[in-house]
């Protein structure tokens, strides 16, 4: 799989690279703990540690957290994802996303609940720019 997404990013059209290279850094969705635990890899750090390698850009794994357990959201009919991530990430230090363009990443685009939620907190907290970029679209 991570030679798979390597193959990708470095595949991505030239025209992309201006644009990825915008960004101040990369933060991916996080994990729960007691899902981190019980997977062993966020598959959204692997993801942004690839792109923060090929294009440059930092990447800040520690600064959206993930402060509540919630129920997978593939396991969820489409009218409840967004009320089961719903405040469920905090920013961890306000001051490091203050005015910051980021590139939010993640494995898989479903409804958008929550990458949305994410980028809700990160704007919250006072990020200039938040964009979502995820590995696959579930049709």
């Amino acid at each position: 799989m991570l030679r798979l997404l390597n193959l990708l990013i470095k595949n991505m059209p030239e025209d992309t690279r201006p644009l990825l290279n915008s960004y101040d850094f990369i933060i991916p969705v996080p994990l729960h703990r007691t899902r981190l635990r019980e997977r062993g890899f966020n598959q959204a750090v692997l993801f942004g540690k690839i792109i923060a390698r090929e294009y440059g850009i930092p990447l800040k794994f520690m600064t959206l957290q993930r402060i509540t357990s919630t129920f997978p959201q593939t396991m969820l009919p489409v009218t409840t994802r967004k009320l089961n991530v719903r405040d469920a990430f905090r920013v961890k230090d306000q001051t490091q996303v203050e005015s910051k363009r980021i590139l939010l990443v993640d494995d898989v685009y479903t409804t958008g609940a929550t990458i949305n939620e994410c980028a809700r907190i990160l704007k919250k907290a006072g990020a200039a720019i938040v964009d979502g970029l995820v590995i696959a679209r579930a049709m």
